[in-house]
């Protein structure tokens, strides 16, 4: 992904086509070394191609991944979530209350924490 970053950084700077000394010049100035077997690789890979043509392309494929038809599963038994929820509210608001006296102990063990 840094090789990635750092050649994609490289057009959006201007230059349409960079080379593997580009690419290693911004990569080494946040101070990462570049795999060369990497750097070759992505530009063998892009050569002659435009990036915003391949960008486009990888987009499209995308768009045929499904994606979210596992929630539709986890979402079922929706008549039992309600019943559930509203006890929870009556359940919050006795903790609240049994949290109240632990502040007021928590006062007087001042200056010691957790982790002590």
């Amino acid at each position: 992904m840094r090789v990635i970053s750092a050649y994609l950084l490289a057009v959006l700077g201007g230059n349409s086509s960079p080379s593997a000394d580009d690419i290693n010049k911004i990569l080494s100035s946040v101070g990462i070394e570049a795999d060369s077997d990497r750097v070759e690789s992505l530009l063998k890979e892009l050569e002659g191609k435009d990036i915003t043509e391949v960008i486009a392309s990888g987009v499209s494929k995308l768009a045929s991944v499904p994606a979210g038809g596992g929630a539709v599963a986890a979402s079922g038994g929706g008549g039992g979530g309600g019943g559930g929820a509203a006890a929870g509210g009556a359940e919050d608001k006795k903790e609240e209350k049994k949290d109240e006296p632990e502040e007021e102990e928590e006062d007087e063990d001042m200056g010691f924490s957790l982790f002590d």
